[in-house]
């Protein structure tokens, strides 16, 4: 064996030289036999990539060498009859050939290379037009003038956070559930206290009026779901199964079905009148902080902590669909009470969806807060409401953010308490019922006297561009 002596060091250029000429070596036999293109095979690629990638304007190579053939023609029989008669004539020339100068096109030659041949493919001349137009940029449609909404009403009685509210379907009074564990129904037009009941041991979350029954839904972090019977005020059914905090509620508009949510990460389907649970609704991770239902697909909508919405088949009880989108947690839905469209919000921004697929439409970010609620109007005003009190008031097709309001806390109460917890809109649309942290209740109507002079529309098109995140 060798000393260390006599063993040859080579540098690093050295040796990666060697190697690059051993890889070279090895595989140059390989690179330098190979067979010779079949070239029918060639041709049908190349014309295989041809219709794939220049399919649509392909026949106008067709059409410019049939013209450049009758122009052809047409200047060889020019050529002829100008020897016969000793007449010199300037031969016809092609728009675009090399070697000719750019001339204006006549009606004869415009007549004789037509735009387009009727029969070129799918579309014809029309859906070639398409192709070779200019696409103009998008312009972002000007929104809709909405009146400004001002405070109305500030309503006190609650002895706690005011948590939840509904509207009855006759418009006549509305109802909320608060931290205290008491249930309050209030006159629409006069704000009056008319009657107070009380039965759950915890905080109500979710308040629910019948369309169809003379039912009051109500459900709470007692995990007691409880159907109240309004001719006699008092509790006449219960539906047991929640194993955790009950959070929200929802009723079915034609069936006579009840969904809830909650802490266990589920919601629960339940026959209104025997109290059946009929499904579970597992997939959730975490807490499920909001359902909707509405009559056609999907019929359920639920949306949790794991920033997920889940759109459910109710007949088959399980998932048809799971929308990712969101960054944080969502904490409302709200179904467009026109449109077959529905908004989700949390903490980073609100999102409009399609249905029954939910497909994506646009992010409407602005609402720099922790998002507790949503709702939307027939007038496509939607409203946000935040932790930090604020309201922001948005066109739904646009999303132009056209009025902000901050909830003034009631004397007594600390800045903090300046949250809005929840907030429906009545059965007209035209007044706004909210439940604030400051143990009160405020309604808001629209500005009457305000019209499109005195409160324009401050629309800059420019920084109105749509999130498609």
């Amino acid at each position: 064996m060798p000393s260390s002596d006599e063993v040859q060091r080579h540098s690093v250029h050295t040796l990666v030289f060697r190697s690059l000429k051993r890889t070279h070596d090895m595989f140059l036999c390989d690179q330098g036999n190979l067979p010779p293109p079949h070239l029918p095979s060639e041709q049908f690629k190349r014309a295989v990539k041809a219709k794939d990638q220049y399919g649509p304007v392909l026949h106008r190579v067709a059409q410019a060498k049939k013209a450049a053939a009758a122009l052809a023609a047409a200047n060889n029989a020019m050529a002829e009859s100008s020897v016969e008669n000793g007449i010199g004539a300037a031969p016809l020339a092609i728009e675009g050939a090399p070697g000719t100068k750019p001339t204006v096109p006549s009606a004869a030659s415009q007549a004789m290379v037509p735009l387009a041949a009727p029969d070129a493919g799918p579309g014809g001349a029309a859906n070639a037009g398409q192709q070779l137009a200019l696409r103009k940029a998008p312009v972002m449609p000007k929104p809709r003038w909405h009146a400004p909404w001002k405070l109305s009403r500030v309503i006190s009685g609650h002895g706690g956070w005011v948590r939840c509210v509904a509207v009855e379907p006759g418009n006549e009074w509305f109802c909320t559930g608060s931290q205290d564990r008491i249930i309050k129904i209030w006159d629409m037009a006069s704000g009056q206290l008319k009657l107070s009941l009380t039965g759950h041991v915890s905080a109500v979350r979710g308040v629910a009026v019948s369309k169809r029954h003379p039912y009051l839904f109500s459900c709470g972090e007692d995990k007691q779901v409880k159907c109240w019977d309004l001719e006699y005020n008092k509790v006449i059914r219960h539906y047991h199964g929640h194993l955790s905090a009950c959070y929200d509620l929802s009723l079915h508009p034609t069936l006579d079905v009840l969904l809830t949510c909650g802490r266990d990460s589920t919601a629960r389907v339940w026959d209104m009148r025997t109290t059946a649970n009929i499904h579970t609704l597992t997939g959730h991770a975490q807490t499920v902080a909001s359902v909707v239902c509405q009559a056609a697909e999907p019929q359920v909508l639920t949306g949790s902590h794991d920033k997920t919405i889940r759109l459910w088949d109710l007949a088959a009880g399980r998932s048809m669909c799971t929308l990712t989108h969101h960054k944080k947690s969502v904490r409302a839905l709200a179904l467009h009470p026109t449109l077959y469209m529905f908004a989700s919000a949390g903490a980073d921004n609100i999102k409009q969806w399609k249905c029954p697929k939910g497909e994506f439409v646009q992010s409407v970010a602005g609402h720099n807060a922790i998002i507790n609620s949503v709702c939307i109007n027939s007038e496509g005003v939607m409203v946000s409401g935040a932790n930090n009190g604020t309201l922001y008031f948005w066109d739904w097709r646009t999303g132009h953010n056209f009025q902000k309001l901050q909830a003034p806390p009631q004397p007594g109460s600390m800045d903090s308490e300046a949250g809005v917890y929840a907030m429906a809109f009545d059965q007209s649309g035209s007044r706004l019922i909210t439940c604030d942290a400051d143990k009160t209740i405020k309604i808001y109507k629209e500005d009457e006297e305000a019209n499109e002079e005195s409160h324009p529309v401050i629309w800059r098109p420019e920084i109105m561009k749509r999130r498609k995140y």
